[in-house]
């Protein structure tokens, strides 16, 4: 009789050692009591009731990172491409995210497939290609209200590659060149209407001066005798011939 009440002992201990578990420090654990949720526990060591009468589920509360893989969408403006993206989630109710769905993973990056094919078709081209950063917010807004009944934090969203169609490649690159050789035309267009204004304030300015005038024409005879290595003759107004003795006699 003894022996038998040692070895019932001994076997109520083993089933209750069977009970303990283990949950990590991203982990949480739902416990499930005849397949009814009860509460969450851990991290760390717990016990649940052996036999199958509780259950443990663990669930990784960790930062996923899972790409969105290519779609092709038609924008706004009726041009198909191609873009996918990388999704940041992360579990923030671990009871809801076990509970109401089957495969959470799963569900986030099929309603981050719909979203980003329905935010490419409510924008232009251009906003696709240049407004990048402001439709990955979008992205993000969208799912995370979405997923938020399954207990999932999106933390960001990111665009990664556009591709678009050869033609329209072509199309876009000669609308650069052109736009380019457009400012290069307006800017030496400015430049020249500059130099215009430039001289045209000059010339006044030697106007209100006629031995100004004559002086600069010798500093241009000059110049161009430096250059040539010539002579060169001069005929100069008698006017200046005379201002020019006047004042030499007074020194």
């Amino acid at each position: 009789m003894p022996e038998i009440l040692l070895i019932l002992f001994a076997l109520v201990i083993v089933i209750g050692l069977s009970g303990f578990r283990v949950a990590q420090q991203y982990e949480r654990a739902l416990v499930f009591r005849f397949g009814r949720f009860t509460q969450t526990r851990g991290p760390g060591l717990f016990w649940i009731v052996p036999l199958g009468v509780e259950r443990a589920v663990k669930v990784d509360m960790r930062v996923f990172t899972d790409g969105v893989e290519q779609q092709e969408a038609m924008t706004r403006d009726n041009v198909p491409v191609k873009a996918n993206a990388v999704i940041w989630y992360r579990i923030v109710k671990p009871d809801l995210a076990i509970i109401e769905v089957q495969n959470v993973r799963n569900a986030v990056i099929q309603v981050a497939l719909t979203t980003l094919r329905n935010v490419i078709g409510q924008h232009s081209l251009d906003d696709v290609l240049k407004e990048r950063e402001k439709l990955s917010g979008l992205l993000k807004e969208r799912v995370d209200s979405m997923t938020e009944e399954w207990g999932v934090e999106i933390q960001n969203v990111e665009m990664k590659n556009v591709e678009i169609p050869v033609s329209m490649q072509r199309a876009m690159a000669q609308e650069a060149e052109a736009l380019r050789e457009k400012r290069a035309r307006i800017i030496k267009a400015e430049a020249e209407m500059e130099a215009a204004r430039k001289l045209r304030e000059a010339a006044d300015e030697i106007m209100k001066t006629p031995a100004s005038l004559e002086l600069r024409r010798m500093q241009m005879l000059t110049e161009v005798g430096a250059e040539q290595n010539t002579m060169t003759i001069v005929m100069m107004p008698s006017e200046f011939v005379e201002a020019a003795r006047a004042l030499a006699q007074r020194k």
